[in-house]
């Protein structure tokens, strides 16, 4: 289940293309531009050309594991305290929800938000496993409500909403796993609700993978905390800010600071057998002309052993 992040230039369709073209199992996009708040409608085409095109890969969600994943605008943010920005934000991850229902994609991955109160000090590391701050835990019920609010506007919806592990940059929550766990501890129905893990967020947020041992333990706190059981997507990026940097820079595998360690205790768990395992590293291609997806691919597959693996 390796794939990655591609484009949809020219039609949402391309990007299935593409990943078919690259021999990916999965594929995530981006439905509509994530940096403006204004969204073209799906066309009646679009819809059809991308439904026949799942249907010629297998990938159509009632037939398979998950294999579409989308990725909702960078503008939303869901634990914002200004009422209207809280309001616009709720309105548009509803209008990104019917966009994932009307294309099939099971499966939607969201940042938890910015709770935009009082910020950790640049350069001071996170306190992870620490009881949330007043203006985090404010921030966090924010998007419990905004969540429910979705649910109940849209039941029935078989879309999973994914909260992503993030660095903690400035205000932004999710850099604990413990963020993650509230959210979906309080929603009304955390059926709909899962979790998407990013290596390089994971790195940068200070959680350390850079030896076997490290990585290890940390998917044992992820899967204490968590539950390997709601991981539904995974994001493989290498860091190329080291351990706690708090910055968000992906790097291609190998050539950053999470460690392989970090990589091979992932792809060898077998809970996340199924899990989409998408890239959001560079694009381009190698000094051999091999794109940077499939260079990537590789690499992790071949870290993948054939004997029993991790459960």
């Amino acid at each position: 289940m390796f794939g990655s992040h591609l484009s949809v230039a020219g039609g949402l369709v391309n990007a299935l293309i593409e990943a078919e073209r690259l021999n990916m199992d999965c594929v995530q996009v981006f439905t509509r531009n994530q940096r403006q708040w204004s969204a073209r409608p799906l066309g009646d085409d679009e819809r059809s050309v991308w439904a026949t095109k799942l249907q010629e890969l297998g990938w159509h969600r009632r037939r398979s594991s998950a294999r579409t994943v989308s990725h909702n605008s960078y503008l939303i943010n869901l634990a914002s305290p200004d009422p209207m920005l809280w309001k616009k934000s709720t309105a548009h991850q509803r209008a990104e929800l019917e966009r994932c229902e009307a294309l099939a994609i099971p499966l939607c991955v969201i940042h938890p938000g910015a709770h935009l109160g009082a910020a950790r000090p640049s350069g001071q590391p996170h306190q992870l496993g620490a009881d949330p701050t007043k203006d985090e835990l404010a921030g966090l019920r924010r998007v419990v409500n905004a969540l429910n609010q979705l649910h109940e506007e849209l039941p029935g919806y078989r879309v999973i909403t994914c909260l992503e592990t993030t660095v903690g940059a400035g205000t932004t929550l999710g850099y604990d796993f413990q963020h993650l766990a509230y959210i979906r501890s309080h929603v009304h129905e955390p059926k709909r609700v899962g979790y998407c893990f990013d290596t390089c967020h994971v790195t940068a947020a200070g959680y350390d993978m850079t030896t076997d041992e490290k990585a290890k333990a940390t998917l044992q706190l992820w899967d204490k905390t968590c539950g390997n059981r709601q991981l539904r997507v995974l994001h493989l990026n290498d860091s190329v800010g080291s351990v706690g940097s708090r910055k968000d820079r992906h790097a291609h595998i190998g050539r950053g600071q999470c460690g392989l360690s970090c990589f091979r205790a992932i792809v060898n768990r077998s809970p996340f057998d199924r899990v989409p395992k998408i890239l959001e590293t560079p694009k381009g291609k190698d000094d051999k002309g091999i794109p940077w997806d499939v260079v990537n691919i590789r690499r992790l597959k071949r870290m993948v052993r054939r004997h029993p693996r991790t459960r």
